[in-house]
């Protein structure tokens, strides 16, 4: 999968990567429609997650290992270490943590709850639960949307006081908006996306979006 970045000017950063793979593209814009099913919404959010995981895992460490194959011993190699933390914005990043569960069923798994209040658009804490080992793990920050980019800096300053290095952020789309946020507040997050999209709305909405990611997720809208 080939990725690059491509944030406008006023959230460029290095560690941006939008994933411009054709099937990424058209998952993505199935998603969007208004006329897209609960059903095929959860089901594209996955696919599009294990697409995801494949730029958001690059750079995971290997280590060298001898193996027998049914015709002669060689060396292979696998992920070295403590490996990975993938770690839910709730409500909506289990929507993207469940397809990246496909792929590393081994890894370890946080949750971090935040809502955003309607006024002053601030997240407010409601819930976190990490592994006591995650300042020895990568840890995969997912939800759909990077919107203010408020809730995505609240919830990496969480996880860099339980002791986490290691954090990539991973979302379906952002606005640049977020973009910007996020890259001043915490410059050594690489930020893995599928779009940026033109700009937020007075409301705090992506526009064109694809509309509250959670709430067709979940059909409660």
């Amino acid at each position: 999968m080939t990725a690059h970045s491509n944030a406008p000017p006023s959230a460029a950063a290095p560690s941006v990567v939008v994933l411009d793979h054709p099937l990424v593209q058209h998952k993505l814009t199935r998603l969007r429609q208004a006329t897209t099913s609960t059903a095929g919404f959860r089901r594209l959010t996955r696919e599009l997650s294990l697409l995801m995981a494949y730029e958001a895992t690059r750079d995971l460490p290997l280590e060298t290992v001898d193996i027998d194959t049914p015709l002669e011993r060689t060396q292979g190699h696998l992920l070295s270490g403590k490996k990975l933390c993938l770690v839910s914005i709730l409500r909506a990043g289990n929507g993207i943590l469940d397809g990246m569960l496909d792929l590393v069923p081994a890894a370890r798994v946080g949750h971090i709850g935040l809502f955003r209040d309607p006024t002053t658009l601030e997240p407010i804490e409601y819930y976190m639960k990490l592994p006591d080992d995650i300042g020895e793990r990568v840890c995969i920050v997912v939800d759909p949307m990077l919107a203010t980019g408020h809730s995505a800096a609240a919830a990496i300053d969480r996880l860099k006081t339980a002791g986490a290095r290691q954090i990539v952020f991973v979302c379906l789309l952002a606005a640049p908006e977020g973009v910007a946020h996020l890259a001043a507040a915490h410059p050594d997050v690489k930020i893995v996306t599928c779009a940026i999209d033109r700009e937020l709305d007075d409301h705090g909405y992506i526009r064109p979006g694809l509309g509250d990611a959670g709430d067709r997720l979940f059909g409660t809208k």
